[in-house]
């Protein structure tokens, strides 16, 4: 049975769970489904994404310069939650020592750029803009103009935003205090 099948009805954590460790399945196939034009398809598909990436990394790694070159283009809010987390561990600072690499050798400008850019969208849920907030900070070390930008960003963007928005930018300013 393909994988679109099986994810066209709802699936569980368990379920999900069992097709991340599914290597029958590889981590290009669900990036590609991610952006399938049935929303929930690609929703869960960008889930177990998210679980092969952290359950199983060893299959997400191939293909992880893929993932970073395709999550520009994710316009699926649901999808995008799951594409954004996984992004905030690649360039969290516990990230694996091949993730770092990939992530150091990856020009991520337009990266950058698409998470700025998810942040002050009105549209855009506040659990993205969470992990973009940490993903932000986490590639500051690349690109050490964003400290000012997300600084003023967070100031303009706190009174707008939910009070679960405020704890995270409380958060992300401690951790700004810490980067020269």
């Amino acid at each position: 049975m393909d994988l679109i099948n099986i994810i066209k009805a709802p699936i569980g954590k368990i379920e999900t769970e069992i097709l991340a460790s599914n290597n029958t399945f590889s981590t290009r196939d669900l990036i590609d489904l991610s952006f399938h034009q049935d929303e929930q398809i690609g929703f869960r598909a960008a889930w177990i994404l998210e679980r092969v990436y952290s359950n199983h990394q060893i299959n997400f790694i191939p293909d992880a310069a893929y993932f970073l070159e395709k999550l520009p283009l994710q316009q699926n809010l649901s999808a995008l939650r799951h594409y954004v987390k996984v992004l905030a561990f690649m360039t969290n600072k516990k990230a694996s020592t091949e993730i770092k690499e990939i992530i150091n050798n990856y020009e991520t400008d337009d990266i950058v750029e698409v998470v700025f850019a998810w942040l002050i969208d009105e549209k855009v849920p506040v659990a993205v803009k969470s992990h973009c907030l940490n993903i932000l900070a986490n590639l500051i070390y690349k690109h050490n103009w964003i400290k000012t930008e997300l600084t003023e960003t967070m100031e303009f963007l706190v009174d707008k935003e939910s009070i679960a928005f405020f704890a995270k930018v409380k958060q992300i300013r401690k951790q700004l205090v810490g980067i020269k």
